[in-house]
Formats: C-alpha cells, structure tokens, sequence
C-alpha cells in the first residue's frame, strides 16, 4: 500500500476528477478507491462528488498492483490501425474482450498481448489497454490504449462524449418512428442478475440510445444505426428490447425462436471516431458488417423492403 498526500491549489468541482488527475487514473478507478474508504479529505472520509477547496489535504491509499501473468496468445484479431500510442481492433463475434470470473486466456487482452508490443497499465493487470469494450458476441470496433498518457485521453474522450461510437443492428419487428432516443436508467434485473434491464428513474444509471432506421424489410425486420451517449453494459441490447425491437439472434434478451441460424445478436460496431490522443487529429474509422450478418440481410433482401 502506497500512501499519497495532495494540497489543492485551487478549488475544484469533484474528488473524484482531482484525484484522478493527481493520481493519473481513470476517474472511474479514482471513485473506486474514495467508495472504498481509501480517500480523505482534511483526514475525514469523503464522497466523490465533494468539492476540493484550495488548500485542503487529499489523502490516498492506493495499493500495489495485483500480479498476474495473463499469458499472450496467437488469437486471430484485424488490427485496422496501429501508432506507438493507439491500436484499433477490429473484434470478432465470440471474443471476450478481458479475462474475468476464473478465465484467464481466450479473450481479446491475449491477443493483444500476443499482436501488440506495449499495452497501457491504467485498468490493471487484467484489462491492459482496454478503455471500453463491447460483448462477446457484438463484433467491431474498439480502441486500446498502448500507454497511460494515451488511456487518459481516450477515457476523458469518452466522458466528455467526444468519441462517437455507431453500431448497426438487425432488430424485430418494424420501428414505426424513423429516429429517436432511449433516455432511461439501466442496472441489474431485480430477479435475473445475469441480465441488465430498465429500472424506475432513480435506480441505476443513466443510459441514452440514439437511433435511426436504415432499411425497413417486409419480412418484419428494420436495420437501425445507434449512436451511444453513454456506455452502460449491454446497453443497445437493453434499449431494443425496452423499444420492443429485441436484436435479432440475442440469447439473453431476444425472442426464443429465431429463424436464423446465429451465434449471437446482429450487433455490429461500425465506426469509431476519436482525437488522437497526441497529435489532436480527428480519425475515423469504419468496419464492413460481418459475412453472417451479410447473409441474414441478403435473405432479406429477396423479400423486399418496406
């Protein structure tokens, strides 16, 4: 355990953001450690969102990094862009994108470490590089961080909603409007805690889904484009089916009878847009849906559309 002490120099909004910023972690990573007790501000206990006024004594407890040896594997992966600072992956359907619950190889950090010659530290030992992610059985893009300077750039990116994300999906049913947004809470199904789900306003955390049709099929089926705002888990799969509009092949919050033969939701991450983290320059990048995902819509397609 390794004992930091700060004095602010100025007042500041949150002790989440300035310890974040002192500590050179994520803001995420700085809530952790203030709702774990490990934070003090004047030598008492603190919420994250207290303000720091200038002159006032941050305390914090940050312990030594875990060891653990996640072993690198030669794990096919589409690398679309690589600097000394970023790499943009394209994710296959089926890979998890960090080790969790006992599973230590297999997943997207494996391959990273395999394909990739530095990863950034911020997120542990266990999710090197990884700023976001998306499921195992969406496919697309996500950046990685290959140092901590870029990982906190990319965070604060995407906090400030900077870094646009877009996803295509292939959902049931026909949307009646040609665009909208889900603005609702999502957090843990009250009975099923595998599940994510929408909760009273209130309970949870705030999730806002943009979306837009792209092609209505007669068969009863529309493809829709979404554009996150935040980034709660499962979030575009929660808000289809809160719209009625469940993704087609879903094993968790689809409909039972699928007339395609899948492995997982047609979820496809489609283009990703950020700052690069050094030079400031705007970059774009975009992934081709899936052969799978192609076929479905080819299937479609001799049926017309609406």
């Amino acid at each position: 355990m390794t004992r930091s002490v700060f004095t602010a120099e100025s007042d500041r909004e949150r002790l989440d953001v300035f310890l974040s910023e002192k500590l050179g972690v994520t803001r995420s990573a700085a809530k952790k450690l203030i709702d774990g007790g490990a934070v003090t501000v004047g030598g008492k206990p603190a919420k994250a969102g207290r303000p720091v006024k200038a002159g006032e004594t941050v305390g914090a407890d940050v312990p030594e990094p875990k060891k653990l040896d996640l072993a690198p594997e030669d794990i096919p992966v589409g690398i679309v862009y690589e600097d000394e600072d970023i790499a943009v992956i394209d994710k296959p359907q089926g890979l998890t994108v960090h080790a969790g619950n006992g599973h230590l190889s297999g997943t997207l950090v494996n391959a990273l470490l395999y394909r990739l010659n530095s990863l950034s530290s911020i997120n542990g030992v266990v999710r090197p590089g990884i700023v976001h992610r998306i499921d195992k059985d969406t496919s697309g893009l996500l950046v990685v961080a290959k140092n901590d300077a870029a990982h906190l750039s990319l965070s604060k990116q995407i906090a400030q909603k900077t870094c646009a994300r877009e996803y295509l999906a292939l959902c049931e049913g026909i949307f009646k409007e040609d665009k909208g947004t889900a603005d609702t809470c999502i957090g843990r199904h009250p009975t099923d805690r595998v599940k994510m789900a929408v909760l009273p306003e209130g309970k949870g955390r705030r999730a806002v889904t943009h979306f837009e049709v792209v092609k209505r099929y007669k068969r009863g089926y529309t493809l829709v484009r979404f554009s996150l705002e935040t980034g709660r888990t499962h979030q575009i799969r929660v808000h289809c089916k809160y719209l009625g509009h469940p993704i087609v092949g879903d094993p968790v919050y689809g409909i039972k009878k699928q007339r395609f033969e899948l492995n997982g939701q047609l979820l496809h991450a489609f283009r990703l847009s950020l700052d690069h983290p050094k030079t400031g320059e705007r970059m774009t990048f975009e992934s081709p849906l899936p052969d799978y995902f192609q076929r479905v819509l080819g299937i479609l397609e001799k049926g017309g559309e609406q």
